[in-house]
């Protein structure tokens, strides 16, 4: 036991003295807080360089713009309005392209309306052939969601017959004739 407490105690001997000498070597707090604001005084007592054109590097830029003398200046006349862009010219081909893109939009419309009705109609008989509630209840949104989506292609549908009927008119009144627009 005796052996034991003697070896601790030199082995506490030899960690010590190594800390011990490190420790002396190493600066306190306030050696450091000094030495910070040293740092800190210095920065502010050293002066700054002041930026000049001569010390910015030159670049092939755009030259300087400069006044113009009053020799230069010319009297101002009447502004000059921006061209306007040419509007194509309305032939034949450009009415005919004209109502039948409308047209187009209309008999797609047209058909999507009967497809949707189409399901609607078997949505509605599912609806009825079905005794589970949860199954009837899927069903039921689905044909609400198809009646919703119903509704704004019957929109679309009106929407493309009057831009339709307006464009008849429009060509009316522009001298169209007739034929341009079938």
């Amino acid at each position: 036991m005796i052996q034991r407490s003697l070896l601790t105690a030199a082995m506490a001997a030899v960690l010590l003295v190594p800390t011990a000498a490190y420790a002396q070597q190493m600066p306190t707090l306030g050696e450091i807080a000094a030495r910070e604001q040293a740092r800190r005084k210095a920065l502010k007592a050293a002066p700054g360089k002041v930026l000049t054109k001569e010390d910015l590097p030159r670049t092939a830029g755009p030259a300087p713009v400069t006044a113009p003398s009053s020799a230069e200046v010319k009297p101002v006349e009447k502004a000059q309005e921006p061209p306007k862009a040419e509007e194509p010219p309305k032939d034949e081909a450009w009415w005919k392209a004209r109502i039948s893109q409308v047209r187009e939009e209309l008999r797609r419309n047209e058909m999507f309306a009967e497809a949707l009705q189409t399901r609607i109609n078997s949505l509605t008989n599912d609806f009825t052939a079905r005794d589970d509630p949860y199954q009837r209840a899927r069903i039921a949104e689905d044909r609400a969601k198809a009646a919703l989506e119903m509704a704004r292609v019957k929109a679309d549908v009106e929407l493309n017959r009057r831009t339709i009927a307006e464009i008849e008119e429009e060509g009316r009144k522009a001298g169209a004739p007739p034929g341009w627009l079938r």
